[in-house]
């Protein structure tokens, strides 16, 4: 079942609503659930899995669990920004859905959700700092919006592009990158320095895991998820429209 247009209009908050129900994970209070405490967060919880099963000591297990959520972050983080150079920062971030033309530059030669898919891979690393019930329903949700409004997106531009767009659907993959391009590429221009600022929650969480996760403190890096959520606000308040690349849709 594809979104509505007032869910495309909104998508953000949406996301917003649901990952502060992951973080909080409110039901575990009010079912009287084991998800609360210093250590109820997933982090915790798949260290102690690690180690009960005899694959490493506790301390290697929170470096391990660590080392997953810094590569998910930084990975998350690299594919959206690879996906804004090359779709635009102000066609990704538009409210209304776009069909200026078929992009077929940068990680839409692999796969056609690139900014989708590393929302998806960056969730992974926030999703450590969260109660498990609330990192399951986040997770979940996370998947299941996502492919709504890809449907939404594709029904919308098979209706206005038509065969060229369903010939680019035909060759790239929807959400499982290709190992190689599938498309020939089109000659769009990245705009790297616009799309790093765009994407600068996720690189800050990214460097906030990398640099403050030593510290072992889950609390000190939920702070520095709302402190870079507060920067990107900002800097997305403060965003002037510009140039932007021939759009296949926004993410």
């Amino acid at each position: 079942m594809k979104a509505s247009t007032l869910e495309f209009r909104f998508r953000f908050w949406i996301f917003m609503a649901v990952y502060t129900l992951g973080f909080t994970a409110p039901w575990d209070f009010w079912l009287h659930l084991d998800g609360t405490g210093p250590n109820a967060h997933v982090w915790a919880r798949l260290a102690v899995l690690l180690s009960r099963n005899g694959l490493m000591n506790i301390s290697a297990a929170f470096n391990a669990v660590l080392v997953f959520g810094i590569v998910c972050a930084a990975a998350g983080a690299w594919m959206r920004t690879w996906g804004s150079a090359y779709l635009g920062v102000d066609v990704m971030s538009d409210a209304k859905m776009r069909s200026d033309g078929v992009v077929a530059d940068g990680p839409y030669r692999y796969v056609r959700n690139p900014l989708y898919l590393g929302t998806w891979i960056h969730t992974l690393a926030l999703a450590l700092l969260m109660p498990v019930s609330g990192a399951i329903f986040t997770l979940v949700f996370v998947v299941g919006f996502q492919l709504r409004l890809i449907l939404a997106e594709e029904a919308f531009l098979n209706e206005k592009l038509g065969e060229p767009y369903h010939a680019y659907c035909a060759k790239v993959p929807r959400l499982l990158p290709s190992l190689g391009p599938q498309v020939a590429a089109s000659g769009a221009r990245p705009q790297w320095m616009r799309a790093a600022v765009a994407e600068i929650f996720v690189w800050g969480v990214t460097a906030s895991y990398a640099v403050l996760g030593w510290r072992y403190d889950a609390n000190l890096l939920i702070q520095c998820v709302l402190v870079w959520l507060g920067v990107s606000l900002v800097v997305k308040g403060f965003r002037r429209p510009g140039a932007t690349s021939m759009a296949m849709k926004p993410q």
